[in-house]
């Protein structure tokens, strides 16, 4: 398989960037989109040209690292991570546009890599329980009704990777903040802090500069572990109550 790559490249954050054009070749539909990277980057070392700088770290669709837009598309074609989409989604001859996401909440580091910090300092914000430290508690001393720890679990499965700011047209993370409200109001032990963790964490998610949801619903679609779009809507029922109590 032959490609036309075109790769932003950005020295740093303070720098304008641009469109770089790379041809790479006898590419097996069987490497993953970041193992063709990598080929291309052992060509321009071989050349004598800074390789592109993108990130990544388990290379098994759990980390959240390899975050890009392909194409226009939030990690490529497929509803997966960049690291688990294979070549076998492009075809022979094709030209493939590769850029960092586009978010002000995100600024680039250099090429293609973003810094996501603002997705932890939201955690930090308000996305923790209270518990007491010492012996772990007995595992049934809590119940948990199967539909909540369902819930709980399927909005647990949220990896921070910032497609849904990507390609969202208003670079809203409500879908990532909705997720980890949802995960932590559905436990028990989620509940002192209930009110307390969404009105800080919407404040910091306004603070970094992330825009506001009007319903499109792109998050949802290229979210690649799938959260639903209803926990924006859990969300903003809980941001209501607790500013209602408060």
């Amino acid at each position: 398989m032959n490609l036309t790559l075109k790769i932003w490249r950005q020295d740093n954050a303070a720098t304008a960037g641009r469109f770089e054009t790379y041809k790479v070749s006898d590419i097996s539909e069987d490497m993953s989109f970041l193992e063709m990277l990598d080929v291309l980057n052992e060509q321009l070392q071989a050349e004598g040209t800074e390789p592109i700088a993108f990130d990544s770290d388990c290379r098994e669709g759990i980390c959240g690292m390899c975050g890009m837009m392909i194409s226009g598309m939030a990690h490529g074609p497929e509803v997966t991570t960049t690291c688990q989409l294979h070549m076998r989604s492009f075809s022979d001859g094709e030209e493939i546009t590769i850029e960092p996401w586009r978010a002000d909440a995100f600024p680039v580091v250099r090429d293609l890599v973003v810094d996501r910090s603002a997705f932890d300092r939201i955690i930090q914000a308000g996305g923790y329980i209270s518990v007491n430290t010492g012996a772990a508690p007995e595992a049934h001393s809590v119940p948990v009704p199967k539909p909540q720890a369902d819930r709980a679990f399927d909005t647990a499965k949220c990896i921070g990777c910032g497609a849904c700011v990507a390609a969202c047209p208003n670079a809203s993370g409500m879908l990532f903040m909705g997720a980890k409200i949802t995960h932590l109001g559905e436990l028990p032990q989620g509940q002192p802090e209930r009110d307390a963790r969404v009105v800080s964490m919407v404040n910091q998610h306004d603070h970094e500069g992330f825009g506001g949801c009007t319903n499109i619903g792109e998050c949802a679609a290229a979210c690649p572990k799938e959260i639903p779009l209803d926990v924006i809507s859990q969300l903003n029922k809980d941001f209501r109550s607790a500013k209602a109590r408060h």
